[in-house]
């Protein structure tokens, strides 16, 4: 008998000043441990780590997409998060029956696909999505830090913080910043991230 292969779709990366936006499809075997899954933004990074490494080992199937910082700026965040996750899709060479997709819009994919809110924290191939998105574009933030030390990158990871803000005041736009969003005067709420 057929398994029924279900792919869950998550991204990382959509509120942040600079870097690209990550995102991950994941096809988990029946027997996957799902004790270390969760949102990923729940997880310490310790825990991210460790379960990003289980995910890569035992995952059926896995992929990471990306969109940069120019296709967001040229087509928006939600067109180049959508974008990432069809990149993603793609990435793992398998076609699955069906996808779930944390948020409320679907990727373009020649399968049927479900926007589930909070499905990063209900549905475990998307936790585990979410978990590689996030551990993925964290990674990608530290090899900019080490090209662009000037920002604190390794820090903030790009996101609205009073620190980034100050950066980009003081020395002007780094070559990943989203040019598309706004860079100066922000919100309270951001300054407390």
């Amino acid at each position: 008998m057929m398994r029924y292969l279900l792919c869950g779709l998550d991204e990382a990366g959509r509120g942040p000043l600079a870097g690209p936006v990550c995102a991950a499809a994941v096809i988990l075997p029946e027997n996957f441990p799902l004790d270390i899954l969760d949102d990923s933004k729940r997880l310490s990074e310790k825990k991210r780590e460790i379960a990003m490494r289980v995910i890569y080992e035992k995952a059926l199937a896995w992929g990471i997409g990306w969109a940069s910082n120019e296709e967001i700026d040229e087509i928006n965040i939600l067109r180049a998060s959508l974008l990432a996750m069809e990149r993603a899709y793609v990435a793992m060479n398998i076609r699955a029956d069906e996808a779930i997709v944390d948020g409320l819009h679907v990727p373009n994919l020649d399968i049927p696909c479900r926007a589930l809110v909070k499905a990063d924290s209900s549905v475990a191939a998307v936790m585990a999505a979410s978990i590689l998105a996030k551990t993925a574009r964290d990674r990608m933030m530290l090899r900019y830090a080490w090209l662009y030390p000037e920002y604190g990158y390794e820090k903030h990871k790009g996101y609205p913080t009073k620190m980034h803000f100050e950066r980009i005041a003081h020395y002007g736009c780094s070559p990943i910043q989203r040019l598309s969003f706004r860079l100066d005067k922000p919100k309270q709420w951001e300054l407390d991230l």
